[in-house]
């Protein structure tokens, strides 16, 4: 059985990619988040990264958590120290990632894997994205979308925990205006609030929308907590 850590961003895409390493067999026995210092992060999720404490806990897992500059490139060395400390904390065989088209990230993640001797794996690359959406609600996730940067996608979305129905809604807007409905290129950033796997919930007991631009909407958490499921 393979032990492998998870590079955890606590939005969807990790976090079913967490699920599937379950499912599959794998013993997961870590989470590797790292906090970028710069919004605009080549690598990494930004909004609000610090709730993935949360989700750890909900998860039951234990966490690596690290800053990083943030700078593109060289970023890259402080997702090496996280995995090396993965290597000789957790005795990992191999990452498994939550990405989805990026050939930049995919690349990148990949050869600093390989530097360690780690085996990657990425089960939703390439994945049909409307179609990914529609199994994200299907299997249980309860997913709050925490920032919208993009033409086309109205900010009523933001803060609640979206439905099949939300998700339609969202594929159509996509179709409409020419965004990736699984916002792969940046258009918004989820939170995964509830997941099979979780042992707890996230409750967000307070939150307020921030405009940050034209097209461009922040969901600003002030008070949240877990509980029992």
């Amino acid at each position: 059985m393979y032990r492998v850590a998870v590079l955890y961003s606590g939005g969807k895409d990790s976090t079913y990619a967490c699920h599937w390493a379950f499912l599959k067999g794998f013993e997961v026995v870590c989470l590797v988040t790292i906090e970028p210092r710069r919004e605009d992060s080549w690598l990494f999720h930004y909004p609000q990264i610090s709730l993935t404490r949360l989700q750890a806990k909900a998860l039951g897992l234990p966490q690596i958590y690290v800053g990083s500059c943030g700078v593109r490139d060289a970023e890259l060395l402080d997702l090496k120290r996280a995995l090396e400390f993965a290597v000789e904390e957790f005795d990992v065989d191999g990452l498994v990632t939550g990405v989805l088209l990026s050939d930049y990230q995919r690349m990148s993640i990949n050869m600093v894997a390989e530097e360690l001797g780690l085996r990657v794996y990425s089960p939703l690359w390439r994945k049909d994205q409307a179609r990914y959406m529609r199994e994200l609600i299907d299997f249980g996730f309860k997913i709050v979308i925490m920032s919208i940067d993009v033409y086309g996608l109205p900010p009523r979305f933001l803060g609640r925990v979206l439905t099949r129905e939300d998700v339609e809604e969202i594929c159509r807007l996509a179709e409409v205006y020419g965004f990736n409905p699984a916002f792969e290129g940046g258009e918004a950033e989820t939170l995964v609030v509830d997941a099979p796997l979780y042992r707890k919930r996230i409750v967000i007991k307070r939150s307020e929308v921030v405009r940050c631009g034209e097209f461009s909407w922040r969901l600003i958490i002030r008070d949240v907590e877990l509980v029992d499921k």
